[in-house]
């Protein structure tokens, strides 16, 4: 059940990120599932937030969000050579 639910709320981060740095037109359900995971999981390893089998909470939700919005950033160094 555990990975099901990082499934979903990875797609949920991811799809509120690629919102966030204006890539959603550029990236399908599959790419905002793996940016929401890679990003929950860069907040993890940069701010501590959590571990993997911690709960989903708001602080958990958030940090992820902001890994996943820094690595689209990351991405956009790399294809645009330009931050949004």
């Amino acid at each position: 059940m555990g990975i099901i639910i990082w499934l979903i709320v990875g797609g949920v981060v991811g799809w509120l990120a690629s919102l966030i740095m204006r890539r959603d037109a550029q990236q399908g359900i599959i790419l905002n599932v793996v940016v929401g995971i890679v990003g929950a999981m860069l907040a993890g390893f940069l701010f501590s937030g959590g571990s993997i089998n911690g709960a989903i909470t708001l602080r958990s939700f958030l940090l992820s969000l902001l890994g996943a919005v820094i690595l689209l950033a990351i991405v956009n160094l790399f294809t645009r050579k330009s931050v949004r």
